[in-house]
């Protein structure tokens, strides 16, 4: 199988693109990421999203650590070849490491960031310290 759709992509100097996570039934947009080759080509074979984690510098498969994966529907680009879209299934409804549905869940109101969403489950039961 031949990869050069991977070559159409116009990756970065550090060979990574961003990637939008869209809930595919609502619409929703849950987070934003960023994705090199290698995660990219894992999450189409695996069909489910794996993400580059530029703080920890290592693939990161979404859900690894809280279970909450997400599952592939679709996968698109922006007209210029440098965004990608993920079209997903969010298991378990969280996103976001802060227990919320979305990780955009402040909104600019009268010049300041208010929380809009809720937390849906505290971080310290869905991110459990590794004995």
């Amino acid at each position: 199988m031949s990869d050069t759709w991977l070559d159409e992509i116009k990756w970065t100097e550090e060979g990574l693109c961003p990637v939008i996570a869209q809930q595919a039934e609502s619409g929703k947009i849950l987070m934003f990421a960023w994705m090199n080759r290698e995660s990219l080509a894992l999450s189409v074979a695996e069909g489910y999203a794996i993400y580059w984690s530029r703080s920890r510098k290592r693939l990161w498969r979404k859900g690894e650590e809280s279970g909450h994966r997400q599952k592939i529907i679709d996968i698109s680009i922006d007209c210029d070849e440098d965004v990608i879209l993920l079209k997903i299934e969010q298991e378990g409804g969280i996103a976001c490491h802060t227990g919320r549905e979305s990780c955009f869940y402040r909104r600019l109101i009268d010049k300041q960031w208010q929380t809009a969403e809720p937390v849906l489950k505290d971080p310290q039961q869905i991110y459990k310290k590794h004995e």
